[in-house]
């Protein structure tokens, strides 16, 4: 159940792409993959008489990141359901987060461009990531995950949105 003060009602929130779940597993599995090759290197020196280290520790230090990496891969799914848009009259709203949840409006008139990004992960998926900025370098507005059709239509209708409340329109 999201907080009012932080979540305002009667919002029709859009969501990312279900795909965005696939491209940060992948992303999770290659750093794990880095993580757990750095963290096994104490237990491969002891193991080979190289280094004389605790057996607790030598085995501790990989288990211990090994369950760490996998409580982050438990909250993927919750992480990626938790990002939304939505569009209103006079600005749009980002919102982020599980345990520290974030909603971020960016009002039309402050947007100085909008930018839409495909790595190539994302571009195998058909994503993109759709970034919003303003004059405040403090503003982190992005929308990853999006599919690439509507990250196109949405840069247009936001751009668009933005020249319309400069000019005053």
């Amino acid at each position: 159940m999201r907080d009012a003060a932080i979540d305002p009602p009667g919002l029709a929130w859009q969501r990312v792409s279900p795909r965005y779940l696939r491209l940060r597993i992948i992303g999770w599995a290659a750093e794990t993959v880095f993580l757990l090759a750095a963290a096994a290197v104490p237990l491969v020196l002891t193991l080979t008489g190289v280094w004389n280290l605790a057996p607790w520790a030598a085995w501790g230090i990989p288990a211990l990141l090994l369950v760490l990496c996998l409580w982050r891969a438990v909250l993927l799914p919750r992480q990626v359901r938790a990002i939304g848009f939505a569009e209103r009259d006079e600005d749009l709203l980002i919102r982020r987060g599980i345990f520290f949840q974030r909603v971020l409006v960016v009002p039309y008139g402050r947007m100085q461009y909008v930018d839409v990004s495909v790595g190539p992960l994302e571009r195998a998926l058909g994503l993109c990531t759709l970034k919003l900025h303003t004059a405040s370098p403090g503003t982190d507005a992005q929308i990853p995950g999006l599919p690439a059709d509507e990250g196109a239509r949405l840069r247009e209708h936001l751009s668009a949105r933005g020249e319309a409340q400069l000019a005053g329109l």
